[in-house]
């Protein structure tokens, strides 16, 4: 009786064999499915801490700057307005970040010790790395301002600096945490732009007025 089974062509015996294109379709797989497991979430805490905590420093300081840059004209008011909020904001970020993760490791501890889990505990939020994290991108978000204002000495031209400045740092700051955060970048940093601009912008107006109205220290 005359066997119909036809030998299978699909594979190649040489290509199966070999090991070293094995190896590369091993990888391969092994890439694609980190790729697609890849929790873009987890990058919250220091995106929070670092861009987000430099944006944070840039437009409080820049805000603060252009209030007083709104009645005072001279450089020194300005550069010390702007070095009291870059070591005030900086203080409180830390605090505020190191109190925040602190609760939240406290919680996930907890939570750990009633599973008998404690073998993540290792991957736990840092509550000092977080804190020293926050005032180091608050300060250098600060530094901006500070270094557009400081070899400034017109007074019109010192407010334009600081403004333009701040813009560039914004759209930089803006598209950096969208970017890594897998955001819309276009949408997200001019979101960023539009907020800063306004901060800065309501500042200076209500210092103007409060001190038009004379409720200000003369």
């Amino acid at each position: 009786m005359a066997n119909n089974v036809q030998p299978c062509h699909d594979l190649d015996p040489r290509e199966a064999k070999s090991p070293s294109k094995m190896l590369n379709l091993d990888v391969e797989a092994q890439l694609r499915e980190e790729e697609k497991g890849f929790d873009y979430a987890k990058r919250a805490q220091w995106l929070r801490a670092a861009v987000l905590g430099a944006n944070d420093g840039l437009l409080s300081t820049a805000s603060l700057m252009m209030g007083v840059g709104a009645v005072r004209k001279d450089v020194k008011s300005m550069i010390l307005t702007g070095v009291a909020g870059l070591v005030a904001g900086a203080c409180s970020m830390a605090i505020g970040e190191f109190v925040s993760v602190y609760s939240q490791y406290d919680i996930e501890l907890a939570q750990m010790k009633r599973e008998g889990n404690m073998d993540q505990k290792d991957k736990l939020p840092n509550p000092y790395y977080a804190a020293f994290a926050s005032a180091l991108a608050f300060a250098v978000g600060a530094g901006v301002p500070l270094l557009g204002a400081a070899f400034v000495n017109s007074y019109k031209a010192r407010l334009a600096v600081v403004a333009a400045v701040v813009t560039l740092a914004l759209i930089v700051f803006g598209d950096l945490g969208a970017f890594l955060g897998k955001a819309p970048r276009v949408k997200s940093t001019f979101r960023v732009l539009i907020g800063g601009w306004m901060a800065m912008a309501i500042t200076f107006a209500l210092t103007k007025l409060v001190d038009h109205l004379g409720l200000g220290v003369v």
